[in-house]
């Protein structure tokens, strides 16, 4: 069989990826033997000749199958755990989640006039208490304590 390295090389080089990648067609290896240029080899892509193979990834089947047994309470053991009770803990995320959806609810009152200075630094710090279970909560309080100012 020809050396057909060259034109892998340059073939490669055209299709924008790795020597490994690149497929040659067997049936037309003396079609790509003579092809000495980079015009000769476009058109040998052209017709399918020579092609890039895709690139090989990472299977996610077994990442997969860990996610169901660990979502029905598996592998969960003290020797697949990483960080302290604390760092592992869901609760404080959901925590994270609320008070920044009810703080940034607070600035937007704030800056568009419907709340006080000095509610928004009382609201806050309630906020920050734990008194308010979501942003809906909150704005309830605020109406039924009349609170807000509403433009009319």
């Amino acid at each position: 069989m020809t050396d057909l390295s060259n034109q892998k090389r340059m073939a490669a080089a055209i299709l924008d990826c790795g020597l490994h990648r690149v497929w040659m067609d067997p049936e037309a290896a003396s079609d790509i033997a003579v092809a000495i240029t980079r015009a000769d080899l476009r058109e040998l892509i052209k017709k399918g000749s020579v092609a890039a193979e895709k690139p090989k990834g990472v299977s996610r089947g077994r990442a997969r199958a860990r996610d169901v047994k660990r979502k029905y309470g598996h592998r969960k053991g003290h020797g697949s755990r990483k960080g302290t009770k604390g760092a592992r803990n869901p609760r404080k995320e959901q925590w994270m989640k609320r008070i920044r959806a009810i703080r940034a609810k607070l600035k937007e009152l704030r800056a568009d006039g419907s709340l006080e200075k000095s509610t928004y630094c009382k609201i806050y710090r309630k906020a920050k208490g734990g008194e308010y279970r979501s942003v809906a909560h909150m704005v309830s309080h605020l109406e039924s304590q009349k609170l807000l100012k509403r433009e009319e």
